[in-house]
């Protein structure tokens, strides 16, 4: 086992457990005030870079005889895809809440408007 997939696993494990928590909290504040979808797009992209990789290692790896698979190229595989598909919903719900926001800001306006009515 190298210690560089030992390193790529763990860092991949650890950026994985944060997207439940970024996930839940889409859903919970239903707002999209405070995300932004430039660096969601960006890390989306990281990760197609890093699945390209290992599909790339899969084809070097089966064409040399003396090289093996393991556990940990396995398991980064699947974190790579695991994460790109827990952003990819964190992209949804931004969309979601983006709609929500708008929604809002256009029912506060008419309130707002309401209220002035009554005023004059």
């Amino acid at each position: 086992m190298e210690a560089t997939q030992l390193l790529e696993a763990l860092m991949i494990f650890c950026f994985g457990l944060s997207w439940p928590i970024s996930i839940r909290k889409s859903i919970i504040s239903r707002t999209a005030k405070g995300k932004s979808l430039f660096f969601e797009v960006f890390l989306l992209i990281g990760y197609i870079c890093g699945i390209t990789k290992k599909i790339i290692e899969t084809v070097k790896i089966t064409n040399d005889p003396e090289k093996t698979f393991t556990f940990l190229f396995f398991l980064s595989f699947f974190f790579y895809v695991l994460n790109f598909i827990e952003i990819s919903i964190d992209v949804a719900l931004y969309f979601r809440n983006k709609k929500l926001d708008a929604m809002a800001d256009a029912k506060a306006a008419a309130q707002q408007l309401g209220m002035n009515g009554l005023s004059e």
